[in-house]
């Protein structure tokens, strides 16, 4: 390769077009406008248009694979980047949700107890339903708390045959064979996990979680923590939501391999970690963010750049924008972008201008108009030293849309297609 290349992701950092103005058109960012000003420019589909997709198909789109064809699930994923291993055919991994419920009704009052669980809180509340036996089909359950109302659960059986081919119980997202893709108005009710195939593992699977689902719901409503979270005026963490389910982990070629150079993904969420694993980067794993932004990211700039030093790409997800997308809060939105382009797109430019290579995208849009991820492209600027810039003059939807890279339809032509056009010469 003729430069070292820095794939920077800002997790849902894209709007709609749609939107008379996105929150990257009223953000203050000089340093991703730079980079927009000096780059080869263009949109791109992440996965495709029409799919609203979840991170880690978009993720694994946007490294160079098509999710289509090596897509195993999220749960398999967020369970290797939280460091448990799956017995295939006998273990279901899902991603998983603490949330808040009625328990008499079964309506969510918040998938994600208001985004106030902490993770210590989380902790203890996976501690209290981890290892349960379900006393049906010789079925069992491990939890693991991640980050935040964030967790993996393992379902098993020690005699039966397990399918991964199960609906979710969290109603914001729905199955399409492997795939999830987020759903438009939600119902607020907590569905029966279903089988989506007639196989006896896939019926087996499901009612496992759903008895799983029932006892930790019983557990939690009585769990101390949720008690002293009542009794300070907080939601209580009593359910469990459960999607994407899977039984194995991807088999695909690793990304060294397909690209015939050292690749590292940096990464602090357990399902960027999770892909790093699975697909043979080398994978250095950050310290969740502290709140304090300026910290934080000088830390994962300095980390980056001395992964650059041992790696020839280097893949940085940062998560900010993508929560107050979910929340439909522009101005945390908004400040969490211009957090990001000073702290770590600033200080970054002075160390790639005449050095590396750059691609700034998101991994999916994540419009507070919306609330949810959506399928709307999202800028794609590419910088090496020496490159004709497209004279674009802000990293927004609508100026790089102009640019000559066009309107890319899979997030997995993005990577090959610039290496082999312009760092492979």
């Amino acid at each position: 390769m003729r430069h070292r290349l820095l794939y920077l992701v800002l997790d849902g950092m894209g709007d709609r077009l749609s939107d008379p103005v996105t929150t990257l058109e009223l953000s203050v960012k000089p340093g991703l406008d730079w980079v927009a000003r000096n780059s080869k420019c263009g949109l791109m589909y992440t996965v495709g248009k029409g799919i609203a997709p979840e991170s880690d198909e978009a993720v694994i789109s946007i490294l160079g694979y098509d999710p289509h064809e090596v897509y195993t699930g999220r749960g398999p994923l967020e369970a290797l980047g939280a460091g448990l291993e799956i017995r295939e055919g006998y273990e279901v991994a899902f991603r998983a949700n603490f949330a808040t419920i009625d328990p008499s009704t079964r309506v969510i009052i918040d998938r994600r107890v208001g985004r106030s669980l902490s993770t210590a809180e989380a902790k203890e509340l996976a501690k209290a339903v981890d290892g349960l036996e379900l006393g049906i089909h010789e079925g069992y359950a491990k939890v693991v708390a991640t980050i935040g109302h964030r967790a993996v659960v393992v379902i098993g059986s020690r005699r039966h045959r397990l399918s991964p081919m199960v609906d979710n119980n969290d109603p914001a997202y729905k199955r399409h064979g492997m795939v999830s893709v987020a759903v438009p108005s939600p119902s607020r009710k907590v569905p029966k996990i279903m089988p989506l195939d007639d196989t006896a593992e896939a019926k087996v699977a499901a009612e496992i979680a759903n008895e799983f689902f029932e006892r930790s719901l019983e557990i939690l409503s009585k769990h101390p923590v949720n008690a002293e979270r009542a009794r300070k005026g907080l939601l209580p963490a009593n359910a469990i939501l459960m999607r994407d389910a899977g039984g194995s982990l991807p088999r695909a070629v690793k990304l060294p391999e397909k690209y015939g150079c050292r690749f590292a993904v940096l990464a602090e969420m357990p399902v960027e970690v999770g892909i790093g694993r699975a697909f043979g980067a080398e994978t250095i794993i950050m310290e969740p963010p502290t709140g304090n932004p300026a910290r934080d990211y000088e830390a994962r700039l300095e980390t980056a750049l001395k992964a650059l030093g041992d790696n020839h790409i280097v893949y940085v997800h940062l998560k900010g924008p993508d929560e107050p997308g979910h929340d439909g809060d522009v101005e945390s939105k908004k400040k969490r972008i211009e957090e990001i382009d000073r702290y770590f797109v600033q200080p970054l430019i002075d160390e790639v201008r005449d050095k590396y290579a750059l691609i700034v995208t998101a991994d999916h849009a994540t419009p507070p108009s919306v609330k949810a991820h959506t399928d709307d492209p999202v800028p794609v600027a590419f910088y090496m030293p020496g490159i004709e810039p497209d004279g674009v003059s802000r990293f927004t939807e609508r100026d790089c849309g102009k640019g000559s890279l066009g309107l890319i339809e899979h997030g997995w032509l993005l990577l090959p297609g610039l290496i082999e056009r312009y760092l492979s010469k």
